[in-house]
């Protein structure tokens, strides 16, 4: 329970990963693996991102999302930009691979992207204060929109020097701040817009009575995720993640009270976004194990990933803590006295929690796959290595940091969470949840008692459901005894049974 599933599948990705090439005979897993290790990058964006991204935008607290709007823009666009130009420095100054600035500055960009996934789940469980957990998830949205935008720019730089024409272009300062307000508020613009035409579908699907309307608007709400996301980055060459963001919010704010079954929604979206999460760390985590396996890569002497790399690893993880912790503190005095404010046990927790994930992984996985794909073109053996293996080496530096955070950090969130005083339940909230556990507790028992009047259920031991059942030890012979009444107020009296009572009493 204290380690997140995404890890899970992660470290059984790289297992498979790894096993690629050295389980002889070749089978027809190892031949699954190798196909889907080997899929186009723009195919793993357009699968994975909005699918994982629209359920987090629709499950976003409107009210406090507009109220912290500010601080969420601080967040995503200054800090991210932040957090990318530094750990591009690091790269460039601190690791001995020679790798180029603009490799640098997408390496950056894409672990500035977090992942809140798993600390959402811990700071609901604990009961942690609305504050945080819109800074948590509101951030996660808006700098994941961010680090893409960044992303795409940096990367189109990149690929601009393999000299292959058509591949990449070299954007200037000017060309680069018109290219970011163009994915920026042009996905934007595109998500507003399917978002309105989502809304106005689900208004005249608003049939409560037909379950078939229910259905359909359910893939309105996925479909509406993918196409606004298609649109917006294939034709319109602008930010799908900002697009889908946009979209589901205002789905959100102006069609959450039409759809029919708000549960069916919800528990769709909550599958579909599992299952994507587990995919995308399965294959994430097979590309890992291929990359430190060493298996398809080599760089003329030593491992692709040697010792040398795990010992920069480690120093790149402590590196992204410190980088984190001093942008969060920097821009304090700003969010403290914007929007819904903060308090530096709250941003101690952000800094810490910022978890690298989904979107760093669908990223990396993407410029490497990329990347092998156009160097075919190139006709200099060195040259297509080299930049191969570069960008084997960002994903393995991702999924290294992924890895970490997901083993360290977020297993270790609760008891910082806790140590910091963010979650001590007030009297009030005992209080309710005490009630709570009691009706809980007599809504159980008069549906037991309902049971016993059925003739199949009259010889269950009694001892043995208190085994399965651990609050039946609480119970005691009043209790029972004003269940058993009021299963007999609310059965009408024409259906009134006796139950069979006598082999539990001696019990109570």
């Amino acid at each position: 329970h204290q380690i997140p599933f995404t890890a899970i599948m992660f470290l059984i990705g790289f297992c498979i990963g790894f096993c690629v090439d050295r389980v002889k005979p070749r089978n027809i897993l190892l031949e699954s693996s190798y196909i889907w290790t080997n899929i186009e990058g723009e195919l793993i964006i357009l699968i994975f991102l909005p699918g994982l991204l629209y359920l987090d935008s629709f499950n976003i607290d409107i009210h406090l999302f507009l109220q912290s709007f500010l601080q969420l823009v601080v967040f995503a666009f200054p800090m991210v930009l932040g957090g990318t130009a530094l750990t591009a420095l690091v790269a460039y100054y601190i690791f001995p691979y020679g790798w180029s600035f603009d490799l640098c500055m997408t390496f950056g960009s894409i672990l500035s992207a977090t992942d809140p996934v798993a600390v959402a789940v811990l700071l609901n469980e604990l009961g942690a204060p609305p504050r945080l957990k819109m800074h948590i998830s509101g951030e996660s949205l808006m700098n994941d929109g961010s680090a893409v935008v960044f992303y795409t720019i940096f990367s189109s730089r990149f690929f601009y020097e393999f000299g292959l024409d058509g591949i990449g272009e070299e954007i200037g300062w000017g060309k680069g701040f018109a290219l970011f307000f163009r994915l920026a508020f042009g996905g934007a613009a595109i998500g507003l817009a399917f978002g309105i035409g989502t809304v106005f579908i689900l208004f005249h699907l608003d049939r409560r009575l037909s379950g078939e309307d229910s259905v359909i608007q359910v893939v309105t709400t996925i479909s509406a995720a993918y196409l606004s996301f298609f649109t917006s980055e294939i034709l319109a060459h602008c930010s799908g993640i900002i697009a889908v963001l946009f979209c589901g919010v205002t789905v959100k704010a102006f069609g959450e009270t039409l759809l029919n079954n708000l549960q069916l929604t919800h528990h769709f979206w909550e599958i579909t976004e599992h299952l994507l999460n587990a995919l995308l760390f399965a294959l994430g985590g097979s590309v890992w194990g291929e990359i430190i396996g060493d298996q398809t890569y080599t760089e003329g002497q030593g491992r692709l990933f040697a010792r040398q790399d795990w010992g920069y690893l480690a120093l790149l993880y402590v590196l992204l803590m410190v980088i984190r912790m001093f942008l969060i503190y920097s821009f304090y005095p700003i969010t403290k006295r914007i929007g819904i404010g903060t308090n530096w046990k709250e941003s101690l927790f952000a800094a810490y929690g910022g978890l690298r994930g989904a979107v760093g992984i669908a990223l990396a996985l993407s410029l490497h796959a990329e990347t092998i794909h156009f160097t075919s073109s190139i006709p200099n053996e060195s040259a297509q290595m080299s930049f191969r293996t570069s960008t084997a080496k960002v994903f393995g530096f991702t999924g290294g940091i992924a890895f970490l955070t997901l083993f360290i950090n977020a297993t270790t969130c609760g008891p910082l969470l806790i140590k910091l005083g963010l979650v001590t339940p007030t009297e009030t909230r005992k209080k309710v949840l005490e009630n709570y556990r009691q009706h809980m507790i007599q809504f159980t028992l008069v549906e037991y008692v309902k049971l016993m009047t059925e003739d199949r259920f009259q010889t269950v031991d009694f001892m043995v459901m208190k085994e399965h059942i651990p609050f039946f030890n609480e119970i005691t012979y009043d209790k029972f005894m004003i269940a058993v009444q009021k299963y007999k107020d609310i059965t009408p009296s024409k259906g009134y049974l006796e139950p069979s009572i006598e082999h539990v009493i001696p019990y109570l």
